[in-house]
């Protein structure tokens, strides 16, 4: 926890402090900022209040009275829930909080404190606001450690593109039955070898599966791949280190020697879409320009619509990357929310604007991550320029 960048960060915004509070691990920000260990058990509430100029306070149960020792401040301990709601009177009373929550659920991924909690602060007096930029500034701002283990993964992300359509260009040439599911196994045993690890097995979607942006592989779904389809793959992973950031990428191919027109037609509207929130990104760090998410996702849809396909654009341009794949920062959303969180440098995000339709879907996903000096960076390999023909030419290895 760096204190003193919290404190100027708080004198900045002109809130009067920060509070920080958790009931058995319902609110993981709080604890990551604070650092607190994975491991930490707790069974009370806890509250750390950072003010804006001075020492921070901790409000902590007599059974587990030392679970915050580690941090600075005075402690103040209470057994009786009258105890509890007096010492909270004393250090938020007439004061602007800072709370990990957001009004009218607006940005619920930052809403970590319940809503019974929120209420019992405003009657001791406290005046409530959203934590969501001071998250993401102290949580999704990376270190230069994490931005080189992004680009590690984002070297071997970029790779299993190569290694998946050669796997499914040499299974179709040799007329095997092949399957999205072996597209995957393979893509999870090159991770493996490369010693990457990931939250969810990627996505491999053929024909009208790829119409469907979160499709997962059943059983029942598994579908045979053949040729003269479209396939979309979505892979994510990450090196395996306590610190280690995601790449994720996504990349269509077709499983024969020319594309289809329609497909072609497709493909160019979407990453048409995808580089012009790229460019829209440079631009207002070049000019010193605030940016907040929502306006970037307005980039994107509205080249989607003007082509005739907003109705078939249904999930955010993008979402904040860091140790989760979806991190904490700003997403590039005005659809499933309206994010006004700025983008901040030292963040990275997804740009991955899709058009579905009942036959097939493209997606076309990059990683952009905005140093500490602004300059802005596409990651995991050239951004995708074609939909890729497997089958155009038997003796190479297909362009990834």
């Amino acid at each position: 926890m760096n204190l003193e960048a919290i404190q100027s960060a708080l004198r900045q915004a002109q809130w009067d402090g920060w509070l920080l509070c958790d009931f058995r691990g319902n609110n993981p920000l709080a604890r990551r900022i604070l650092g607190l260990p994975a491991t930490l058990l707790t069974t009370r509430r806890w509250y750390y209040f950072i003010p804006a100029i001075g020492l921070p306070t901790k409000i902590v149960h007599r059974i587990e009275s030392s679970v915050l020792d580690n941090l600075p401040g005075a402690k103040q301990v209470y057994l009786r829930w009258q105890d509890l709601e007096a010492a909270l009177r004393r250090v938020v009373a007439g004061k602007r909080i800072a709370l990990e929550y957001s009004p009218n659920n607006q940005i619920p991924y930052i809403c970590c404190v319940d809503a019974g909690t929120a209420d019992w602060l405003r009657s001791l007096g406290a005046e409530l606001v959203s934590s969501a930029d001071l998250v993401q500034q102290f949580e999704a701002v990376w270190t230069p450690q994490q931005w080189e283990l992004h680009l590690q993964a984002a070297q071997h992300t970029d790779a299993a593109f190569a290694v998946a359509w050669s796997f499914l260009a040499d299974q179709l040439r040799a007329g095997r039955t092949v399957r999205e599911s072996d597209v995957q196994a393979r893509i999870m045993d090159y991770f493996a070898q490369r010693g990457l690890v990931t939250d969810h097995l990627p996505i491999v979607a053929v024909g009208p599966h790829s119409g469907d942006p979160h499709y997962t592989i059943t059983p029942h779904s598994d579908s045979v791949i053949t040729t003269e389809q479209l396939v979309l793959i979505d892979l994510w992973a990450k090196v395996n280190h306590p610190e280690a950031v995601y790449s994720d990428l996504t990349r269509v191919a077709w499983t024969g020697p020319k594309v289809p027109a329609r497909v072609k037609e497709i493909f160019s509207i979407v990453a048409r879409a995808r580089d012009a929130v790229i460019d829209r990104i440079q631009q207002a760090f070049r000019d010193g320009e605030m940016i907040q998410g929502w306006q970037l996702d307005e980039v994107a849809r509205g080249i989607i619509a003007n082509a005739g396909y907003g109705e078939f654009f249904v999930h955010r341009t993008g979402h904040n990357i860091g140790r989760e794949v979806h991190g904490n920062g700003a997403n590039l959303d005005n659809l499933e929310t309206h994010d006004a969180r700025r983008i901040l440098p030292g963040t990275c995000f997804s740009v991955e604007p899709g058009i579905y339709l009942e036959d097939f879907g493209i997606r076309s996903e990059v990683n952009v991550f905005v140093d500490w000096h602004g300059m802005v960076h596409v990651t995991g390999g050239l951004p995708q320029t074609e939909v890729t023909p497997l089958l155009s030419e038997p003796n190479n290895v297909p362009r990834s």
